[in-house]
């Protein structure tokens, strides 16, 4: 059993991922926006196997993530598959000082590349009554996100590097 609980630590991990998307915690929000709680797995996930890996793994993770949101015609996927193939380009570097920091400014520009598809994805099925004012409190709600992602990154991506560093 034991061995069994390590092999498969990363896809047993996966599982929290829709929980937390659905839980939305209050107690780690600011201004009732939560961080953007996939990256945080795929980041260190897409490290370890690779660019390829982390498109598929974006895509699943982007279907699974549209199933279960309430949003109607809006899709997660090309910015989750865009970050799992640019995750899966940095590599882990030597120094564990600057690599905490790197995890928190990669997880905040993958959360703006997220939070900006989707928000494009507003702007162009309303643009015959686009009025960009009434867009404000989009760009409020992604900009929170990304400080929000950026700072809980460092700790989370590193703890989940490490689980996923000794199951492979």
């Amino acid at each position: 059993m034991d061995q069994f609980l390590k092999k498969n630590l990363s896809i047993i991990s996966f599982i929290f991922i829709p929980i937390l998307f659905l839980w939305h915690p209050n107690w780690l929000g600011i201004m009732g926006i939560q961080p953007y709680w996939p990256l945080f797995w795929l980041l260190p996930w897409s490290m370890i196997y690779g660019s390829i890996n982390g498109l598929i793994v974006g895509f699943c993770l982007g279907i699974i993530l549209d199933s279960i949101s309430i949003g109607g015609g809006f899709t997660q996927i090309p910015g989750l598959m865009l970050c799992g193939i640019w995750f899966g380009r940095f590599s882990k570097s030597d120094n564990v000082f600057l690599l905490h920091f790197r995890y928190g400014l990669i997880c905040a520009i993958g959360s703006f590349l997220c939070g900006s598809f989707y928000f494009f994805q507003f702007l162009i099925q309303d643009f015959p009554y686009n009025k960009f004012f009434l867009f404000f409190p989009s760009v409020k709600n992604v900009l929170a996100q990304v400080f929000l992602t950026g700072l809980l990154a460092p700790f989370l991506c590193s703890q989940l590097f490490g689980l996923f560093k000794r199951s492979k």
